[in-house]
């Protein structure tokens, strides 16, 4: 395990080395180390941010300091609890039970300008690109980008489309596309170079809930595929 400072008020914790080779067993490892550090409550801790082999450990020094922390040492001192409180753990990761979410998406042509490109590439039509992505199980694996971008993995292997080259200056929110090997959702409008393929009418992002993002790291996603007529109505 390898701790090292993130600027002067973060750590960044690897957990795991490799996340090609299983990424589910290092999402789960993952997530047990942020469960294990939030139960805890090392003084000075703001935020526990998972990604897809680390962590990132927001602190507020002051409050570590008021902790226990010697002034002179603050990183030393947060880096030795935080290895002993994953040492102590980590014979005890388990698999931790996540909500499936469906996301209801309509891939009309309006709100896919790219799934002829996706289709050519994968040597199929557009409605095998629809069926191979709605029938897709997939988990979030990390959340970042815009506020409640999800990266999803899962993807069908048939599906893995490079970005665009010049990425859209605008894209809008609810927007469901392919970025390589994952599948993600634009939660707000933004720029953005991945490949869209459908849009749904749910809102992935809302600052007045807690939390304020739909999706979290951990959670299984499904798509289910619907008419235009049912996104209009949703969305009205």
């Amino acid at each position: 395990m390898e701790i090292t400072p993130l600027g002067d008020s973060a750590l960044l914790v690897r957990v795991v080395e490799n996340f090609e080779s299983a990424p589910d067993d290092a999402l789960m490892r993952v997530l047990a180390a942020k469960s294990a550090l939030e139960q805890t409550k090392i003084p000075g801790t703001i935020e526990i941010t998972p990604a897809y082999t680390t962590l990132a450990l927001f602190y507020d020094p002051v409050r570590a300091i008021d902790g226990g922390a010697p002034a002179h040492d603050l990183f030393q001192w947060l880096q030795q609890r935080v290895h002993q409180v994953l040492a102590d753990s980590s014979a005890g990761f388990r698999r931790i039970p996540r909500t499936i979410i469906e996301i209801p998406v309509c891939y009309d042509d309006e709100f896919a300008p790219d799934l002829d490109e996706v289709a050519s590439r994968a040597g199929i039509d557009r409605s095998e690109v629809v069926e191979l992505h709605r029938s897709g199980d997939y988990r979030v694996h990390c959340v970042g980008f815009t506020p409640g971008f999800a990266y999803l993995g899962g993807l069908p292997e048939q599906l893995n489309t490079p970005r665009k080259n010049v990425p859209r200056k605008e894209i809008p929110a609810g927007s469901v596309a392919i970025g390589g090997g994952q599948t993600g959702i634009y939660p707000v409008k933004s720029p953005g170079g991945w490949q869209i393929i459908g849009r749904t009418s749910l809102r992935l992002f809302d600052p007045a809930k807690n939390p304020p993002a739909l999706l979290q790291a951990g959670d299984r996603v499904r798509f289910r595929s619907i008419t235009r007529e049912e996104f209009e109505r949703s969305h009205s």
